[in-house]
């Protein structure tokens, strides 16, 4: 038996003494169950009140037009496609978790990937408004897609990455939503099984009938497996795609063929921000500490630190080919993004998201849960600026110096945003509110493997050398979950 378990120089990925099957699902339905405490709806007032901020703010844009925005002849494009751009960068890492963690058999995946991927639905949902929102008139929003229209041989330019970012977002939220709601099924149906009268029937309903046994389950593996493999491309082919809005034109500062991987890292490196921005919130909320460790945040702080590192060489690479190509107008675009009229909010794109990630490398950081929160807000801070430096910095001021331009955001630009954001908020804490936000399922698997109690079993039954044990004792003295007393424990009786 001893070699199918796991080894001791790996860290715990569940904490807490006298854990078992059934408190892991009171722990993690507790929320669910019972009526929400004070923070829920604090959180819940201030989303819903930018949740209204952008009704208002898009009612105008819709009855007065686009107009409405700050946008001129010479930008326009502005806040618009950047947010819109942001919102799909951060939806990346939800993928990235569900999907390519599970490929890997990564299970510190399995904590954190509910929330992951409601997250990445969420954002795309906040993106898809963008999308209608800019063009003049949403009732015909329809006009992207290649349908059977009454205007003869009328159909849309399939050369136009537009096009392809219809068809590349619409491809991703649906296989994202397919693949958290067949993940949440085992879940719902734990909840209906706990329920009575209507609220029985309705988790009923969403359970799809799952019965729980050994075929339904296989069944769920493979499903699990499928999607995985489909959602893997759609982690590097969304933001390529949307890359390709910029570098396909011939506007210095876009005609790059760097675009697709930077983008790419810029959405999972915003994207891994933005989770846990989220989860150190959530863990704290609704008492999660022992099923979100130290080490999903360590894991996370490192891949933020990596994908950082990526974007920043992809701007060094950047400047280096503007001087490389020789190109009067290419080198200009750089100087003016870097000394020009914008140029503070260049310099505030590299502190945040080449700069301030670097600080993970100190471990003491890594495992702060303070400075890991506000730097994680400062990494989507800088990222959105990189969208705004890349979009406006390079349309103001084009090959014409008589048309040059600068652009002024209006109160419907800033409503918008805000707006969304406070969206995204609603929609998240509804789903923490009346669905699990950890996969009951999935960490449970874990209980008999990685948890502090299994091993600390297993080193009292004399399992593991006694150097092994102790650089297991060493490590867990970042956990906040973790006492003095479980570490003393961790000696053979």
């Amino acid at each position: 038996m001893s070699s199918h378990n796991e080894s001791i120089l790996r860290e715990p990925l569940i904490t807490g003494k006298n854990i078992t099957y059934a408190q892991v699902t009171d722990d993690i339905l507790l929320p669910v169950e019972n009526k929400p405490n004070k923070a829920w709806w604090i959180g819940f007032i201030f989303a819903a009140l930018g949740a209204m901020l952008w009704v208002v703010s898009v009612s105008y844009t819709f009855w007065t037009g686009i107009g409405a925005w700050g946008l001129n002849k010479t930008v326009g494009w502005a806040w618009d496609i950047t947010d819109f751009v942001w919102w799909v960068g951060i939806g990346h890492a939800g993928t990235l978790i569900s999907a390519v963690l599970l490929l890997f058999r990564q299970n510190w995946r399995n904590s954190i990937n509910r929330s992951a991927e409601a997250m990445t639905i969420f954002a795309v949902i906040c993106a898809a408004t963008y999308v209608v929102a800019h063009m003049g008139r949403p009732w015909l929003a329809y006009w992207i897609f290649p349908l059977p229209n009454q205007f003869g041989s009328l159909w849309v330019n399939f050369n136009s990455p537009l096009v392809w970012d219809a068809f590349a977002i619409s491809t991703y939220f649906t296989v994202s939503l397919v693949f958290w709601y067949c993940g949440l099924l085992p879940d719902i149906a734990s909840v209906r099984d706990r329920a009575s009268g209507l609220k029985q029937k309705i988790y009923s309903v969403l359970s799809f009938g799952w019965n729980g046994s050994v075929k339904t389950w296989q069944r769920f593996e493979i499903v699990s497996l499928i999607l995985a493999g489909i959602s893997t491309p759609l982690v590097l082919s969304v933001h390529t795609i949307v890359s390709m809005d910029f570098a396909t034109s011939v506007i210095p500062g876009w005609h790059t063929t760097i675009f697709p991987p930077y983008f790419v890292a810029g959405a999972i490196f915003s994207g891994f921000a933005m989770v846990q921005t989220l989860l150190l919130i959530l863990r704290k909320v609704m008492n999660f500490e022992n099923y979100i460790t130290m080490f999903h945040i360590e894991s996370m702080n490192k891949i933020i630190l990596v994908t950082g590192s990526i974007v920043g060489i992809a701007y060094l690479t950047e400047l280096f080919i503007a001087w490389y190509s020789g190109s009067e107008y290419e080198m200009y675009a750089f100087e003016n993004r870097i000394a020009g009229p914008y140029a503070w909010a260049y310099w505030c794109m590299m502190t945040c998201n080449v700069i301030s990630p670097q600080l993970f490398w100190f471990k003491k950081i890594r495992t702060s849960i303070p400075i890991s929160w506000v730097l994680s807000i400062v990494v989507n801070i800088g990222m959105w600026f990189e969208r705004f430096v890349i979009i406006v910095t390079s349309l103001h001021r084009d090959y014409l110096p008589s048309s040059w331009a600068m652009f002024y955001p209006t109160w419907t630009d800033v409503g918008i945003f805000v707006g969304s954001i406070g969206l995204f908020f609603t929609l998240f804490l509804l789903f923490l509110r009346f669905l699990p936000g950890i996969a009951i399922a999935e960490v449970k698997l874990l209980l008999k493997s990685s948890s502090l109690q299994h091993k600390t079993k297993l080193v009292q039954e004399g399992a593991f050398p006694e150097e092994q044990v102790e650089y297991f004792r060493n490590s867990l003295g970042k956990y906040d979950s973790v006492s003095e007393e479980d570490i003393n424990a961790l000696k053979v009786k």
